[in-house]
């Protein structure tokens, strides 16, 4: 059944008449559309929820509404303009923070913020700068923030609950793949006690959980026309978990010289050393006032501790057949496991440097 779009729109409290609707980008999880209104009224996104990856959409819009309003708070403290610095989540005509329609589908929508830059790819140290620094701000006005959040990604980024699937996939080997991928199997073993002993660290609490965002790439923030950040967007993923998760995962994202994850030519994966100064720079440059000893300590480690679990997952799906990412090809997922793993080979290369860098910076911060 068609989606009768100007319907949907009819349920939310949008200023002004609604001109047009109509469909916004490629979004690799929600559907999202963009609601022109007529005149002076703000034009805002409307998206269509993934209830398959959030299967459970209102608590995951409460987080969201939770998050939006101390970011606002903190904002106006500061002298800054919350409309344009933080998500804003408009509200269905019943005042709701959602629409659940007949086809069991959820819609949201926010406020559209004019006059912003997206990038896809920190191709300059200025950009990696400004994204360590966007989230390291948004990590920051969130760290005090007390309330909790509901786990709407169980076990996302918990390194137990990974080889527990690992495990149970491996045993099961449910379309003979296994024998194929014996090295890139034994990739992963031969890291499972350094990845476990580190996640030992956010279990017992020596890594505090904090409010994180969890889909880190430069793509969720938006910049004024000047390249700075203005504000962090798609807080779908936003839940409590350890802030290096955040840290570890735009490194991950924004220092592969190949510029994405489905690189075959593996020559060109490799770490750009520049991109990781500039963005760990500007994120201690936010966090430093909040991080722990033990967080300071670990922060180099978590880009390795991320990018192997990608590596995990990937391979993990290849030999399940197939059933969580999406693929082009029979062996998509397995290219996409050794351009990782070549990424983790060139972030162990380089991590005594990683860790200098971070100390550095630190320890100038402190001064």
């Amino acid at each position: 059944m068609k989606t009768n779009l100007s319907a949907i729109g009819e349920k939310f409290a949008f200023e002004g008449t609604v001109k047009e609707i109509r469909s916004l980008g490629e979004g690799l999880i929600n559907d999202t559309f963009f609601v022109e209104t007529e005149g002076s009224s703000p034009n805002y996104i409307l998206q269509c929820k993934n209830k398959n990856i959030f299967q459970n959409i209102p608590a995951m819009m409460e987080n969201i509404h939770k998050v939006t309003t101390h970011l606002k708070k903190k904002i106006v403290a500061q002298g800054g303009d919350p409309m344009r610095e933080a998500l804003t989540v408009t509200l269905t005509k019943d005042g709701k923070l959602y629409y659940h329609d007949e086809q069991d589908e959820y819609w949201a929508a926010c406020l559209f913020i004019e006059d912003t830059i997206t990038y896809q790819k920190a191709d300059s140290t200025i950009l990696a700068e400004q994204g360590g620094r966007g989230i390291g701000q948004f990590q920051a006005m969130l760290s005090d923030m007390k309330e909790p959040l509901t786990d709407i990604l169980p076990g996302f980024h918990n390194m137990r609950f990974r080889f527990k699937q690992w495990d149970e996939v491996i045993a099961k080997d449910p379309v003979g793949r296994k024998a194929k991928v014996e090295k890139e199997v034994a990739w992963i073993e031969s890291r499972r006690e350094e990845m476990l002993a580190f996640w030992a660290k956010a279990e017992s609490g020596e890594l505090p959980t904090r409010v994180t965002h969890n889909d880190t790439k430069i793509s969720n923030i938006l910049f004024d026309k000047n390249e700075k950040v203005l504000c962090v967007i798609d807080l779908d993923t936003v839940l409590n978990s350890i802030c290096l998760n955040d840290y570890g995962d735009a490194i991950r994202s924004y220092t592969n010289a190949a510029g994405f994850e489905d690189e075959e030519d593996l020559s060109k994966v490799y770490v750009d050393m520049d991109i990781f100064e500039a963005y760990t720079k500007g994120y201690l440059a936010e966090t430093v006032s909040f991080l722990t000893p033990a967080e300071a300590e670990n922060v180099a480690f978590s880009a390795k501790y991320i990018t192997f679990e990608q590596v995990l997952r990937f391979l993990m799906d290849y030999i399940d057949g197939d059933n969580y990412y999406k693929v082009k090809n029979d062996t998509h997922n397995l290219v996409r496991a050794r351009g990782q793993y070549k990424l983790l080979q060139s972030l162990d290369e380089n991590y005594n440097k990683m860790c200098e860098i971070v100390n550095s910076e630190l320890a100038a911060l402190r001064k």
